[in-house]
């Protein structure tokens, strides 16, 4: 009798390595699938705290564009530690250093076969700051001024970018 283990092995590896688990890797935030959302209310689907931003989606009547989303800011007085940037523009890509941040899934409440889902990316900053003789950080507002005024390169921060597509079937109507 053969053992069973390179079997077992090869059976694991050709499932590990599929193209549809190459394709959309593991989020790193899992969550279930929003609360059915009605055509025209407006909802949040994530806040991003460090990025003073929220997004917010709706469910249209147009059969063209069945949902939009938009990124909006939290508060005037927030100061961003993140920045959210342009998905066209920043493509996100593991290869580029990004990770899939969040897979958010919002069904239609008037077409259960349709959902919206909103891909949140991450592009993570080493931003940590130097500490000083005596182990603290320390930020002076006044140099960092100066240095924003001379040019010089300002210390990384986190981006995030976020993309939308429609998955399903859209009803008649």
């Amino acid at each position: 009798m053969r053992p069973m283990f390179p079997t077992l092995l090869a059976a694991g590896l050709a499932a590990v390595c599929s193209p549809a688990w190459a394709a959309d890797p593991a989020p790193e935030i899992q969550r279930p699938t929003g609360t059915a959302q009605a055509v025209g209310a407006a909802h949040t689907l994530r806040t991003i705290p460090e990025a003073c931003a929220r997004l917010e989606g709706v469910f249209t009547a147009d059969a063209a564009l069945p949902y939009k989303y938009a990124v909006v800011r939290t508060s005037p007085q927030c100061q961003p530690r993140a920045r959210f940037v342009d998905f066209a523009k920043a493509k996100p890509s593991l290869a580029g250093g990004w990770k899939l941040n969040d897979v958010i899934r919002v069904p239609n409440a008037s077409c259960p076969s349709q959902q919206a889902v909103v891909r949140v990316w991450r592009l993570p900053a080493d931003n940590t700051p130097k500490l000083d003789g005596q182990g603290s950080a320390r930020v002076y507002l006044q140099e960092a001024k100066e240095n924003a005024a001379a040019g010089k390169k300002l210390p990384p921060v986190t981006m995030y970018a976020a993309e939308m597509k429609v998955e399903g079937k859209a009803c008649g109507g």
